[in-house]
């Protein structure tokens, strides 16, 4: 396939002259990168078969094109290999859906990040691993896939801090923030397959996400007194960040999911149990130093999840310790998770919710 590739071609001596070139322009997330030579461009782009000048989508709030050439760049740049690029395709195809808002999710001063998920064979073509170290760069891939998502981000967006990204923290997952699930060792469904994914399909779920909170229980079998943690988490992100109810991600590790099937509870009775406990009053918000928003609405009930299915349970994790995660999101239901399979197109219906 002949790669026909527009972007700008720079001769540069050697790595250590590259990285200052690319440092200069603003072109990096900080951390050295992988010079994107034609070659390595041209073999991402020929692995997803994809020519170089293909129409991922259009951000629409500043009408900027991606293309596959400059996400094939920015790809190369985060060191990923051509078999992580349909990864990141699929992952910017599901970005660029209008329920995701990505302009607002990159330009907030609310500081999310893009989570990244992935179900499927695909995790094992990859080596994408979801065990130990899960949320902190436990395997090449995840870590190689989620600093592309970024890098595209900043070089065909804008989104570096103090131009389009505004935020006033932000947290590490900016860096890079991708997970995958852990199917082998888990007999529930995956986050895709109950999201319409077929099981044998690879896909990418895309999340506009807060940072981490990690929690502990490991004083009983009990899984309504394991997933209360869980619960009293996203209670306290309520009342501490947004009230709004959207999209949770909860990260369940092995130690925790033993139990749970033990007792018999699959992913559905989890999401139902969370959904009536994840539950806060407005005046609650009087508690937190915010008294002035409560507004005579003391006893109004806000829910953190606008129904069970808005809860994505996320089996991963090492294999020993009680220690979860809850995921909040940037904007309640403003910005909603969108899932798509691997090589699909912009049009292809994604799941979301």
């Amino acid at each position: 396939m002949a790669m026909n590739l527009k972007s700008a071609a720079y001769e540069i001596e050697n790595f250590a002259e590259a990285q200052e070139f690319f440092h200069s322009r603003g072109w990096t997330d900080g951390f050295p990168v992988v010079p994107p030579t034609s070659e390595a461009v041209g073999a991402c782009l020929e692995w997803a078969n994809l020519p170089a000048g293909e129409l991922i989508g259009v951000e629409p709030v500043r009408e900027r094109a991606v293309t596959a050439e400059k996400l094939a760049i920015n790809t190369v740049m985060a060191g990923c290999l051509p078999s992580h690029f349909p990864a990141v395709v699929t992952a910017w195809s599901a970005m660029l859906q209008e329920e995701f808002l990505l302009h607002g999710a990159t330009a907030s001063t609310g500081g999310c990040a893009i989570l990244v998920i992935l179900n499927g064979p695909v995790r094992r073509e990859i080596g994408a691993v979801s065990s130990f170290n899960a949320l902190g760069g436990g395997d090449r891939a995840t870590a190689v896939i989620g600093r592309a998502i970024r890098l595209a981000l900043i070089n065909i967006l804008d989104v570096s801090p103090g131009a389009i990204d505004r935020s006033t923290l932000g947290h590490p997952g900016k860096i890079s923030y991708c997970l995958a699930e852990d199917e082998e060792d888990s007999d529930w469904s995956s986050i895709a397959e109950l999201r319409g994914i077929p099981a044998d399909a690879s896909a990418v779920t895309v999340f506009a996400a807060g940072a981490p909170r990690q929690i502990m229980n490991e004083w009983t079998t009990e899984p309504e007194e394991i997933l209360e943690t869980y619960a009293a988490e996203m209670r306290a992100n309520m009342r501490n960040y947004s009230i709004w109810s959207g999209n949770y991600v909860i990260v369940v590790p092995k130690q925790h999911r033993d139990h749970l099937r033990s007792a018999g509870w699959n992913k559905s009775d989890i999401a139902e149990f969370i959904y009536r406990k994840a539950r806060i009053k407005r005046g609650e918000w009087a508690k937190v130093g915010k008294g002035a928003v409560v507004r005579g609405k003391s006893d109004t009930e806000y829910c953190a999840l606008p129904s069970p299915d808005h809860l994505l349970v996320l089996a991963g994790g090492g294999p020993a310790g009680g220690f979860g995660a809850i995921i909040p999101p940037w904007l309640g239901l403003k910005s909603q998770a969108v899932t798509l399979p691997i090589g699909a197109c912009i049009d292809c219906g994604p799941e979301s919710d």
